[in-house]
């Protein structure tokens, strides 16, 4: 079986040019949104990386009451639109409960499947059931192989416009570890592969407003590992400020080091694109 390409605006996913996933996890203040997909247009015209913008209305899944969830969907909605009229990116953003899935692609162009959501049978039906896009994120507590039963959900469901992003696996308590063969088997499926960076160095079990609650040293060496075992995108969260950043604090990237970031692993991706198909099935 071919590998399937997913178009999303003018991106093909799955094709041999290596896209992005970015913005701000959770949407906040408007001006910071529209800074950063400013930003990220300058970047991409600069680099040549075309990006899919992405952040959260909703953070359903926060360890305390206290801690910020989002603006909701209405507010939300309203934000991300007003990112697609200025600057021209696709969207991409969560949904947690079926309700919310029509709605949400009235304006955004993926619906993204959180990690600890993924087996949700009525969340994915209902997901793919808009025909949009939808990108499944990984569950922590699932072996690769078996994100086979959440994509034949959607593909049941009469959809086969479908993304895989993986984020790494919960390995003892409070670790996440990125295994390099999950994303073999993801691409076992056919449908392009992404890479979240951001979120594997999370450290659980501390508030990301901690800076200890991430480990931004492994984001270059994660990052080039995935790229070059030829996953189809990265997925970076950004911020103009991560330290001040109202959820995942100590696992975003500074806006301002992204561009050079990214240089390297368009680099690796070229040498990886060339190759890939040079050797046979080892299997």
């Amino acid at each position: 079986m071919s590998q399937k390409i997913v178009r999303v605006g003018d991106i093909e996913c799955g094709s041999d040019e290596l896209f992005l996933i970015s913005g701000p996890c959770v949407i906040e203040d408007e001006k910071i949104m529209m800074t950063v997909a400013e930003q990220l247009r300058e970047i991409q015209e600069r680099v040549g990386i075309k990006i899919i913008y992405k952040s959260s209305f909703q953070k359903d899944n926060r360890s305390s009451l206290n801690y910020y969830n989002g603006p909701g969907i209405e507010k939300g909605m309203k934000i991300l639109a007003k990112v697609k009229e200025q600057f021209g990116f696709p969207l991409l953003t969560d949904v947690h409960y079926p309700d919310q899935c029509a709605p949400v692609a009235e304006v955004v162009d993926i619906l993204q499947i959180p990690a600890y959501l993924c087996m949700q049978t009525m969340l994915v039906v209902a997901a793919a059931k808009t025909g949009k896009v939808v990108n499944v994120k990984h569950g922590q507590f699932l072996a690769p192989e078996n994100m086979k039963h959440p994509v034949k959900k959607i593909e049941d469901s009469g959809n086969d416009q479908i993304i895989l992003t993986e984020r790494g696996y919960t390995f003892g308590y409070n670790d996440l570890v990125v295994d390099p063969r999950s994303f073999y088997h993801l691409a076992r499926t056919n449908y392009p592969v992404v890479f979240d960076v951001t979120h594997a160095i999370r450290k659980y079990g501390i508030p990301s407003a901690d800076a200890k609650g991430g480990a931004r040293e492994y984001l270059p060496v994660l990052a080039r590992a995935g790229v070059a075992a030829g996953v189809d995108g990265l997925f970076v969260e950004t911020h103009t400020c991560p330290s001040e950043a109202l959820c995942d604090a100590a696992s975003q990237l500074d806006i301002r080091y992204l561009e050079e970031f990214l240089k390297p692993l368009l680099e690796i991706h070229a040498v990886e694109v060339k190759y890939r198909n040079t050797l046979p099935e080892l299997a």
